[in-house]
Formats: structure tokens, C-alpha cells, sequence
């Protein structure tokens, strides 16, 4: 299995996200995406710089991605993921309809996001067939879920991308909800976001941790951990296992993810261990923690 870096989901200083790839271009990671999926008021990096970036993790020996907003809600959004899906060598990852369709006319393979949402084979067939090489599951979708879904496919399916590691995306919304607690309205955020280089924690009225808050994504509190599942990931049919960037920590998983998959008994045990939830892939809440099998 190859291991990707998914999408940076924080809002960070321009040169902290520069000295941050910097790292990752020296990293086991295979595929790194690179780009802004939740929202255009972060500014901190344009396209180009992107794009920059993307030539830079190629040249270290990676496959960049670009990956496109989640929800778009208007005519200048829709004109920048033009932008983006018109990158020429780059492949693009599609976290939003829009983009499928502008990617399907320009005749682009494409990555298909979490957010695409995809639970059965047909759904699968019809975006490979529109150029979709690679696809990244719902989070929820449970082992037993993906297994039936690719054991239903007709033929060869596109390759399965998981979202192993990380805080999980969970919902996306026209509100702002950093710039609610600061009592500012969405439009004049003032940039709250690069305040909280890991979002906001929201607890239950007994403070209990229960969500995070990522300015329109809502985020889970605690990282979905899946690292510690490696074999039964391997025997669903995953490709490609994807760990989500944090400022802190992002590259030692990586590295122990390497050599796990290498076959480093301690590097597993070590993952496994790692604070985190897999209750979904259990077929369980999210919020569970089941203990997997690590010899």
C-alpha cells in the first residue's frame, strides 16, 4: 500500500505551510495533496503557490494533487476551481460535483473526495467511467461496506484511497461557525481561523470533548485512527492509506506508517496504540474505540 497526505484542513501562516511541505517533501509520503478544501477566504497561499508546491512534491519523487473547495457557494468560487481544474499535468481532487463536471469536460482524470459520497458500485462505475482513477470512501462506510462495494464492482474499480489518520471532516456549512463565536459576521471574519491552528474545541454542556470547530467544517474531537488496522485495510482492497496534516506529529506517523507497512512489528503496535477512534470501520459510532488485532 502506498501512503498519501491529504489536503491541509487549517487555516496556517504562509510560511509555516511552506516550512511544513518542506518536511513532507522528505517524507515516505507517495501522494501529497495539496490546496484549500474549506474555505476561499483563506488566502494565505493563491493558486499559483500551490501550483508551486505541486512542482516542488514531484520533483521530491511524489504525486501532488490538487484538491478543490468542498462547498462552493459563489460565482468567484466557481471561476477559481475553473482555475484549478484547468492545472494541466496535475491531477485534481474532486471534493464537489462542480468540479466532476468541469473535470468530465475537459477530459481530466481526477480524484474523487470523501464528500462525493459513493456507497454502492454503480456510483463507482459511473464516475471511473467519467475519469475518476482513484477514490476516497465516506467516512462512515464500514470494512464490510467497502468490501461489499468492491466486491460488487464489474470488472477492474479504481484504486481505494482510506482516510486512515486525522480528525474527520464530518459536515460542511454556509456558516461560519469561528467567526460566530467571535461574534463577527461570516464576511468580516477578520481571519479568526489563523488563530486556531487546529481548530476550536466544542464540548457537551458536562465538557465533554465531542466536536471540533474548523470555521464552516465541523470536524470530530478526537483523530479517527485506523493505523492500527493495517492488515484487514490491506485485505478490504485499499491502495492507498491517507493521513490528514496536523502541526504537530504529522511526520513521525508517517514514518511509522512506512515501516509498519514494511513490516516493523513496533511501528505497528506503536500506531495501533496511538489516542484516536475506529468505530466506523467497525461498523460501530464513530466515537468507539474497538481494539484491532496487532500480533
Amino acid at each position: 500500500m502506498r501512503i498519501s497526505l491529504g489536503p491541509l484542513l487549517y487555516f496556517w501562516p504562509r510560511e509555516a505551510v511552506f516550512r511544513f511541505y518542506r518536511a513532507v517533501f522528505e517524507s515516505p509520503a507517495d501522494i501529497v495533496y495539496l490546496g484549500e478544501t474549506v474555505c476561499s477566504k483563506r488566502r494565505e497561499l493563491t493558486l499559483a503557490d500551490w501550483r508551486g508546491l505541486a512542482l516542488d512534491a514531484a520533483a521530491a519523487g511524489k504525486q501532488p494533487v490538487l484538491s478543490s473547495l468542498t462547498l462552493l457557494e459563489s460565482s468567484a468560487e466557481r471561476q477559481q476551481l475553473r482555475r484549478l481544474c484547468d492545472s494541466e499535468g496535475v491531477l485534481v481532487e474532486a471534493n464537489d460535483y462542480s468540479a466532476v463536471e468541469l473535470l468530465t469536460a475537459l477530459e481530466r482524470p481526477f480524484v474523487g473526495g470523501t464528500t462525493l459520497n459513493l456507497y454502492n458500485p454503480d456510483s463507482l462505475a459511473t464516475l471511473h467511467r467519467l475519469g475518476m482513477q482513484r477514490w476516497v470512501p465516506p467516512l462512515e462506510l464500514s470494512a464490510r461496506g467497502l468490501r461489499a462495494v468492491l466486491a460488487g464492482y464489474d470488472g477492474a474499480p479504481p484504486e481505494t484511497e482510506l482516510f486512515a489518520y486525522g480528525r474527520m471532516p464530518l459536515a460542511h456549512a454556509a456558516r461560519c461557525y469561528t467567526a460566530r463565536y467571535y461574534d463577527l459576521p461570516k464576511d468580516d471574519c477578520r481571519f479568526r481561523c489563523l488563530d486556531h491552528p487546529v481548530g476550536l474545541p466544542l464540548c457537551s454542556r458536562d465538557g465533554t470533548p465531542f466536536l471540533t470547530i474548523n470555521g464552516i467544517q465541523t470536524q470530530s474531537s478526537e483523530p479517527a485512527n485506523l493505523l492500527g488496522d493495517l492488515e484487514a485495510i490491506r485485505a478490504a482492497g485499499v491502495d492507498v492509506v491517507r493521513v490528514s496534516p496536523q502541526p504537530e506529529g504529522t511526520l513521525e506517523h508517517l514514518a511509522r506508517l512506512r515501516a509498519a507497512l514494511d513490516g516493523d512489528a513496533d511501528a505497528r503496535r506503536a500506531l495501533a496504540s496511538a489516542p484516536g477512534s475506529n468505530g466506523y470501520w467497525h461498523g460501530r459510532p464513530g466515537m468507539a474505540r474497538v481494539s484491532p488485532s496487532v500480533s
